[in-house]
């Protein structure tokens, strides 16, 4: 969390989280949450960013969202996971849309 003090009101914000999605130099797309973006990049291209990226560096961004929760950021870490690669590359040019829920 963090805190901003206005006067003797003391407002709590939650940290943000955000799902990313990076482009590997061998080209292969590796999928993650963090709630300090800029950070979690740096670890990722010093090698230091999880076993699927470590030899894999450089990365660059291509894709990021914005969830209010760690819960959030989870599930659609998940369902972007889920995605086949063409539909990932679709959701990085602003492209792709969820396909619509069935009713059963």
């Amino acid at each position: 969390m963090q805190s901003m003090e206005t006067g003797s009101l003391t407002l709590i914000f939650p940290m943000p989280w955000h799902v990313y999605i990076i482009e590997c130099k061998d080209g292969k797309l590796y999928t993650g949450i963090t709630n300090n973006l800029e950070r979690r990049i740096k670890a990722h291209n010093s090698g230091n960013g999880g076993r699927f990226t470590k030899y894999r560096i450089s990365v660059k961004l291509v894709y990021t969202e914005y969830c209010l929760t760690k819960q959030d950021a989870l599930k659609r870490e998940i369902a972007i996971k889920c995605l086949e690669r063409p539909q990932k590359l679709s959701l990085i040019k602003g492209c792709y849309r969820n396909p619509p829920k069935s009713r059963n």
